[in-house]
């Protein structure tokens, strides 16, 4: 038998090739054999007789007689890749893809422009419906709730109020007195009335805000010119031109600071939410930034660790720390993370550590700080990211 040398050449990826029009992409690999019996492949055009090619796989060289023959059977592995390159699954978005990079010119640029133009709305303002109107306005109702918390939530009062109002036979469900609290109402089918007046059909939906607290508020829900919910009434005094139809929101605190206290301080119309952030048994971290009049010592710090008593109840915070010291204040400062939430706490600890207390300032609830860049006496609306970092 005689003897033949092969030279290979590369050759593109097969099951690339296979999923290309054949007219276009492949060659006849006819192997001319020259006196040195070496191989050369023919890469002339095919002609256009041919449609298909079987593709040959050069390693099986068989002779016979002294003769050169090619076997047009194909390896194991190659029919394998082959049978993979048909079986896999194009893409779903494989002609969006196609789209994106097409390059237009010429005729095409008009087309292109058509098909690459911009959304309607710019992608800031989608965001702002998503998290603002959509995620919050156009939440359904609950259902049917008791009617008293209905009456606090349409901003009648509060709901102790509402009881007192409903012990005196001042609501009427339906044309009917009613005198239990606790009876279920549905305010978007039945027919409520409070002194003459008859409810809206419909409740404000959720609102959540983070206030700066300044120095000599109040943590009221009353009249009083100097309470927190005194900072909103700018933004509740256009309620019913941007809301029609829908009552003004009863706004609250969650928690309390003290008159002297500043920093954050959640406020909300959620009675649900306000009872879950601020209850004891949420373990809710709260840091709190001590300014101090005088020096500190180490000994101080492990007397406010140690913790105190408070209306007969030993209270240990959750972290005590020095900071260094900032710029030209000349005060030292403490960091104390509490969550018990108990009245004057931090100010009682410090005390009983025997430090005179300059001022006091909440900036942290749970994982949601207070934004830097917020200002005293100033709010802003919490979104869903921010309240996932207050009750996460």
């Amino acid at each position: 038998m005689a003897m033949a040398t092969f030279t290979s050449f590369p050759l593109p990826h097969l099951p690339s090739i296979l999923a290309k029009p054949a007219p276009l992409f492949c060659r006849r690999l006819s192997l001319i054999c020259f006196s040195s019996k070496t191989l050369i492949p023919d890469l002339s055009p095919l002609s256009s007789s041919f449609s298909t090619i079987a593709l040959l796989n050069p390693c099986n060289l068989h002779g016979t007689h002294g003769k050169v023959a090619v076997k047009a059977v194909s390896s194991v592995a190659f029919r394998h890749s082959t049978a993979d390159a048909k079986a896999k699954p194009k893409p779903k978005n494989a002609k969006k893809e196609i789209e994106r990079s097409t390059v237009y010119t010429g005729k095409n640029v008009r087309e292109g422009v058509a098909k690459s133009a911009p959304p309607k709305y710019s992608k800031a303002a989608r965001r702002f419906y998503n998290e603002h109107i959509k995620a919050k306005s156009d939440k359904p109702d609950d259902g049917p709730q008791r009617l008293n918390k209905v009456l606090a939530a349409a901003g009648v009062a509060s709901r102790r109020s509402s009881d007192e109002l409903i012990f005196q036979g001042k609501v009427t469900v339906n044309g009917t007195i009613c005198t239990s609290p606790q009876t279920k109402v549905d305010i978007s089918k039945d027919s409520i009335y409070v002194n003459g007046n008859r409810l809206p059909k419909r409740l404000p939906h959720k609102l959540y805000f983070a206030v700066n607290k300044p120095k000599g508020y109040i943590c009221s829900c009353g009249e009083e010119p100097k309470s927190i919910i005194s900072l909103f009434d700018e933004y509740l005094k256009g309620w019913h031109r941007k809301h029609q139809g829908i009552p003004k929101p009863r706004l609250y605190t969650v928690g309390r600071l003290d008159v002297a206290t500043t920093g954050l301080i959640i406020v909300t119309n959620d009675g649900d939410f306000a009872q879950r952030l601020s209850h004891p048994s949420s373990q809710i971290p709260k840091e709190y930034i001590a300014t101090i009049n005088g020096v500190v010592n180490r000994r101080h710090l492990i007397a406010i660790s140690e913790g105190t008593l408070i209306d007969g109840i030993k209270c240990v915070p959750d972290f005590v720390e020095l900071l260094p010291t900032q710029g030209d204040a000349s005060r030292p400062r403490l960091k104390i993370v509490v969550h018990e939430g108990r009245n004057h706490e931090v100010r009682e600890l410090v005390k009983n550590a025997g430090l005179e207390l300059s001022s006091l300032k909440r900036v942290r609830i749970n994982r949601f700080r207070l934004p830097s860049d917020l200002g005293l006496g100033k709010f802003i609306q919490l979104k869903d990211s921010d309240m996932k970092l207050l009750e996460g």
